[in-house]
């Protein structure tokens, strides 16, 4: 996985729990619906839930955990599904799993203009990718992405931008 140099503890945090959260998305099977995380500190969560003290590991005093937003359904629309969603103060950051197929660069002017037969297209098409994304973000401005791709199990890909427009949606959810 990439990360830059020197990051910050925050920013590593984050990384940490992305990372976590993706491991935890991979033990179901591929072709899931869109995943929304809240992102809290380990600690404020022990602090106000005592109960779960021996459930979580706090590496750090930024350790993240991850609390799946069970009712989220986007629907068609999940640009839109990110616009509306808000949260509470106790929620230090969001993030986002989603699944997509996708084609290689090189047969991107095959695909079809209109969504619907280019989505079929896609799905169809023997050079087809499935990826799946988690993309986070935290109060203080940083985002980053994981992605793992079915057919190459054993590699996490990450970075700062790696999915630009997911990261920005997910970080329009907590201003």
């Amino acid at each position: 996985m990439q990360e830059p140099p020197a990051a910050a503890p925050t920013h590593d945090a984050l990384i940490a729990c992305l990372t976590e959260i993706e491991r935890f998305v991979a033990s179901s099977s591929w072709g899931g619906p869109p995943r929304l995380f809240a992102l809290v500190r380990t600690a404020d969560l022990v602090k106000a839930e005592p109960a779960l003290a021996g459930q979580l590991v706090a590496g750090s005093p930024d350790s993240l955990s991850s609390i799946e937003q069970d009712d989220f359904r986007p629907g068609a629309d999940l640009a839109q599904a990110l616009a509306t969603t808000t949260w509470g103060d106790a929620v230090d950051g969001a993030a986002i799993c989603v699944e997509r197929i996708f084609l290689p660069e090189e047969f991107a002017d095959e695909i079809p203009h209109d969504p619907d037969e280019a989505a079929a297209y896609v799905a169809a098409h023997p050079h087809r990718h499935e990826v799946r994304v988690v993309a986070g973000a935290l109060r203080d401005g940083s985002h980053y992405g994981v992605a793992r791709l079915a057919d190459h199990p054993d590699d996490l890909l990450g970075s700062i931008d790696l999915v630009p427009a997911l990261e920005s949606a997910v970080l329009g959810t907590l201003s």
